[in-house]
C-alpha cells in the first residue's frame, strides 16, 4: 500500500511538472493542445450493436477534464465529439475546473456524428470552416469525413493564429472505398485549402493539426507539409516527445500497437514562434482511461523565438 502511495504521489508530481512546462512565461506565450477525445458523443457502444445510444462514460469525461486541467491550453482543439451539446457539455466541465473558453466553433463534413471542435480562451475573430468538401474516387463522389475546422484567433492586436483542424479518415477498413485513397485525397483538400490561404496572405501565422491517421512518411502526410521547394506555402510537422523520449500518440489496444497519428504542423511565419523546448506529447499512465490517443501540446511564443534550438527536448518528469 505504501508503494501504491508514492506511485501516485509520483503520478501528481510529473502531472504538475508538465503544467510548470507551459505554465513559463505564459505572460508572452499561449499553450495549444490538440486531442481526439475518444467518442465524447452519443453511439451504440455495445459489441453486440443493440441500437442503443450512450455518450462517453462518466470516468473518461473524468479523466479527460483532469489531463487538461494539467495542460490548462488557451486554445483547445478536439476530434471526436458530437453535437453542440456535447462542445455544451465539455465547456461545461473544464469551466467547473477552473478553464473558461467564452469562444467556440465547431464544424462537420459528410460524417454528422462525429465532429471537430476548438475552444478558445481569446476571440474568434474569422470563421471558415469547410464542412461540404468532395473528391472523386473512380466513379463516386465522396465527401470529406470531418471537413476542415478553419477559424483566426486574435490573441492581441499583433497576433492573430490561423487554426485548421482536421480528422482524416482513419485506418478501419469500410466497403465503399479504399480506406487509404480516401485519407490520401482528404488530406490533398486539406493540402488545396492552406496554399489558398497563404497565396493570397502569406504573412498568416498558420497551424494545422489535428489526428491525421497516418504514419509520418506516407503519403496523406507528405501531402499535408507540401513542397519543401515552396517554402511560402509548405508546413512543417512539429517534433514532439513525451515525459520519457517517446513520439506515439496512439494506442491501438486490438492490435497491442503505438503510432504517432496526431500532428501539429506549421507554416514559415508561424515556425519561429514556436518554442521547442517547452512543446510535447502529454505523458500518464493511465491515459487510455480517458481516450485512446494522447494531447499534443504547443507553447507558441508571441514573439519569434529563432535563437531557439530546433530539436524538441522531452518534457519535464
Amino acid at each position: 500500500m505504501l508503494v501504491a502511495f508514492f506511485l501516485c504521489l509520483g503520478e501528481i508530481a510529473n502531472l504538475h511538472a508538465q503544467a510548470e512546462k507551459t505554465e513559463a512565461s505564459r505572460e508572452d506565450a499561449i499553450v495549444f493542445c490538440s486531442y481526439n477525445l475518444k467518442n465524447w458523443l452519443l453511439m451504440d457502444r455495445t459489441f453486440n450493436k443493440t441500437g442503443k445510444l450512450t455518450g462517453k462514460p462518466e470516468k473518461e469525461k473524468v479523466k479527460v477534464i483532469e489531463f487538461l486541467k494539467a495542460i490548462h491550453p488557451d486554445v483547445l482543439g478536439v476530434c471526436e465529439i458530437g453535437t453542440d451539446q456535447d462542445v455544451a457539455d465539455l465547456k461545461k466541465r473544464l469551466l467547473d475546473a477552473g478553464l473558461d473558453y467564452p469562444y467556440t466553433e465547431r464544424a462537420h463534413g459528410g460524417d454528422v456524428t462525429r465532429s471537430l471542435a476548438l475552444l478558445s480562451r481569446f476571440p474568434i475573430v474569422a470563421r471558415n470552416s469547410q464542412t461540404s468538401l468532395n473528391y472523386q474516387l473512380g466513379e463516386l463522389t465522396l465527401p470529406m469525413q470531418r471537413g476542415i475546422l478553419d477559424v483566426t484567433v486574435e490573441v492581441n492586436p499583433d497576433f492573430k493564429l490561423r487554426c485548421l483542424g482536421v480528422h482524416l479518415k482513419s485506418m478501419r477498413t469500410i466497403p465503399e472505398a479504399d480506406q487509404a485513397l480516401m485519407r490520401r485525397n482528404e488530406a490533398h483538400l486539406l493540402r488545396k485549402h492552406v496554399e489558398g490561404i497563404l497565396k493570397a496572405e502569406p504573412t498568416t501565422k498558420l497551424l494545422a493539426y489535428g489526428d491525421f491517421n497516418d504514419h509520418p512518411k506516407n503519403d496523406p502526410i507528405v501531402a499535408v507539409r507540401g513542397d519543401r521547394a515552396m517554402p511560402e506555402t509548405s508546413l512543417s510537422d512539429v517534433p514532439l516527445r513525451d515525459a520519457n523520449g517517446l513520439v506515439w500518440t496512439h494506442f491501438y489496444d486490438w492490435e497491442d500497437s503505438y503510432s504517432r497519428l496526431d500532428y501539429a504542423f506549421v507554416n514559415k511565419a508561424l515556425h519561429p514562434h514556436v518554442s521547442f523546448r517547452r512543446s510535447y506529447i502529454f505523458w500518464d499512465k493511465n491515459f487510455d482511461d480517458a481516450s485512446d490517443h494522447r494531447p499534443i501540446v504547443l507553447q507558441l511564443s508571441l514573439k519569434s523565438t529563432k535563437a531557439e534550438p530546433k530539436k524538441a527536448e522531452p518534457a519535464t518528469k
